[in-house]
């Protein structure tokens, strides 16, 4: 059988006019150089292949001319269906002047529709992109009018609503390795990523379409470890040797053994940055992280987060993902991001966003260009530009809590940090916090319907998604409303009882947040007065986030009940307390079970009129008498006017 390797230019001649690419790449990482090169010198010189269909799930290039950039010339693409349209955007012009047919499909749709092509199936359904504007009642993803075709349709199946995405047959696939023998058996050993690889292969040949593959070297037929064969070589038509220059491992990093797994490189030292408001956000965005989680970190400001983590020593109590297909370790971040050192794994991309669409992920922190009144954030579409989605919908709509982080208003802003008190020394020129977002990427209703705690976190303040839409929870010290935040918003949030974000934020020392996360101090926070047999839990400022924090408390209050040898009774303060929304069974359980065994009565109090109504709310609910009073006075005067009684409804 004859060799399947031929030069770049041989195996662009293939391609024909009008044929669907699939190419493959993630950001400035893993991408076919070489090929894409070829394929434009091939139509400058001749006019041919025309009229293509570009098929890419990331964003795949420099932002200038390399990756997809090269595809960036009227009458090469007919239509570009497009996860993210930042990082080419010589094409993204072609789609704003209505020179083709342009689409912005979730991410992780696009990457499991190819899974879903090479197995013969008509498209995918999923819930992923409903009430945004991929849902064909807010536009369908199409990008502009020379895009008329639906090729989302939103369907109804047992009472539900689905979207069903169609997008057609790849007849060609760019796919990329590191070694190939002659029969077109891939490997991926320096490889930072798998991606969707062997997916895009599978879709093109199952299309009766062709494979072509760029690597950096050559093996002999039956050469390479089976087990590390990527791409088996029954899928590949033609291997192309690449430049290395062409076939770096990121646009960043020529290579790195690290990025490729080979060994795990020693802890950096902690070295403590200075407090700028990106810091700001990314120490308070820290508080929201979920102890033993596993979390979605999006590119720029989020990517601080980790920063903290690390400064904090907490970084070990958490597992990162990125949607490439990294699973733990320490993400890479600039021109390598997509990539990391000393991960537990590296899966397919479309198996990592099968893992984020069924709820795997416990928090995501995520970059917000603008916000609304509704709560609804737009980062695909704005101020002229046109960057996408990404997987921002996958990873939005499916995470269990999302943290937003962004500073309050863009282009010129600074600040200043004295005493502990943040002050704003030049405002913005751009709003963020708009009247209506241009694009809903993120719907904030629909969040809240579905019951998941939205956060939008700036250097100056704090809004969480409510019942009628976007309030004010927490200022920074130093911040007055009326000056430094109302006058620069589009709107008014919902405005009653909020608190001062928390101290430790705006001074440079460590911010303990490893007790925060383990509930070390909650020996601390239960205490019991003998005299009056009463169990007192201050509970301020808490977040009971997991199952683990649940049992903490349980175990916590069986000591100090045991401890007591008798009934007691009960007074928590709740300011400031937070539980998430699948917590309050498990936290409702753990109530039923000390009054039947350990409480005479309990009485709770809070200041804040919202967090009352919300626990009244959720007790109420769950058949458990709330008794939520505004001050401790009260709760207390309560208690001693039920003295004596073995009541079961506290």
């Amino acid at each position: 059988m004859r060799s399947k390797i031929v030069t770049a230019d041989e195996a662009i001649a293939l391609i024909r006019d009008g044929d669907t690419l699939a190419s493959t790449g993630f950001v400035q990482t893993g991408f076919a150089e070489a090929l894409l090169s070829a394929l434009e010198r091939r139509f400058l010189a001749s006019g041919s292949p025309k009229n293509l269909t570009l098929f890419a799930a990331a964003g795949q290039g420099d932002g200038q001319t390399l990756g997809l950039n090269h595809l960036g010339h009227e009458g090469l693409l007919r239509r570009v269906v497009a996860g993210h349209w930042g990082r080419m955007p010589k094409v993204a012009r072609l789609a704003l002047d209505n020179r083709i047919q342009a689409y912005n499909l979730p991410q992780g749709i696009i990457c499991q529709l190819f899974r879903d092509l090479a197995a013969g199936k008509p498209g995918s359904f999923s819930k992923v992109g409903l009430h945004t504007f991929v849902d064909p009642r807010y536009g369908g993803g199409r990008i502009n009018d020379a895009t008329t075709r639906d090729i989302v349709k939103l369907v109804e199946v047992d009472d539900e609503e689905w979207l069903f995405y169609k997008v057609g047959r790849v007849n060609v696939a760019f796919v990329r390795g590191t070694t190939a023998d002659t029969f077109g058996n891939i490997t991926m050993e320096r490889e930072a990523l798998t991606l969707n690889n062997l997916a895009m292969a599978m879709a093109a040949k199952n299309s009766n379409g062709i494979v072509i593959a760029q690597v950096e070297r050559i093996a002999e037929r039956n050469g390479l470890p089976p087990r590390q064969v990527k791409i088996p070589g029954i899928l590949v038509d033609c291997v192309v040797i690449a430049e290395p220059a062409q076939h770096m491992q990121t646009l960043a990093t020529p290579y790195s053994a690290a990025y490729a797994g080979e060994f795990r490189v020693p802890a950096a030292s902690i070295v403590s940055t200075p407090l700028t408001e990106r810091k700001i956000i990314a120490r308070r965005a820290a508080f929201e992280l979920p102890p033993n989680g596993i979390i979605n970190l999006g590119v720029g400001m989020p990517e601080g987060v980790a920063a903290i983590a690390n400064e904090e020593r907490i970084a070990h109590l958490l597992t990162l993902t990125v949607e490439s297909g990294l699973i733990g370790g320490i993400p890479s971040s600039g021109g390598n991001f997509g990539t990391g050192v000393n991960m537990d794994a590296v899966i397919d991309e479309n198996q990592q966003f099968d893992f984020y669409d069924g709820g795997g992920l416990d928090m995501a922190c995520l970059g917000m260009a603008e916000c609304d009144a509704a709560g609804n954030v737009d980062v695909s579409r704005y101020g002229g530009r046109l960057t996408g989605a990404g997987g921002f919908i996958n990873i939005s709509q499916n995470a269990r809590l999302v943290v937003f982080v962004g500073t309050f208003t863009g282009k010129g802003l600074k600040v200043d940090v004295v005493d502990g008190r943040l002050r704003i020394l030049q405002e913005g020129q751009q709003r963020k916090f708009v009247r209506q977002v241009e694009q809903i990427t993120f719907n904030g209703q629909y969040a809240y319907d579905r019951g998941k705690p939205v956060y939008y976190v700036t250097e100056r303040c704090v809004f969480r998604r409510v019942r009628r839409g976007l309030a004010l929870i927490e200022v920074a010290p130093g911040i007055d409303v009326g000056r430094d935040i109302l006058p620069h918003m589009d709107f008014e949030p919902i405005i009653g009882d909020y608190a001062e974000m928390d101290a430790r934020i705006f001074n440079n020392n460590p911010m303990g947040l490893e007790a925060e996360l383990l509930n070390l101090s909650m020996p601390e926070r239960v205490t019991y007065d003998a005299e009056r047999n009463i169990l007192f839990l201050n509970f301020e400022g808490m977040y009971v986030r997991v199952l683990e924090d649940v049992q903490a408390i349980w175990d916590i209050c069986e000591l100090r009940c045991r401890a007591a040898g008798k009934r007691v009774g009960v007074i928590i303060n709740y300011d400031r307390f937070r539980i998430n929304q699948d917590m309050y069974d498990a936290y409702a359980e753990m109530d039923r079970y000390f009054l039947a065994n350990y409480f005479s009565q309990i009485t709770r109090y809070a200041t804040s009129a919202f967090l009352r109504a919300k626990l009244g709310e959720a007790f109420s609910a769950r058949s458990i008498a709330p008794h939520v009073f505004e001050r401790r006075e009260e709760a207390q005067a309560y208690l001693a006017g039920r003295g004596g009684e073995n009541g079961r409804g506290g």
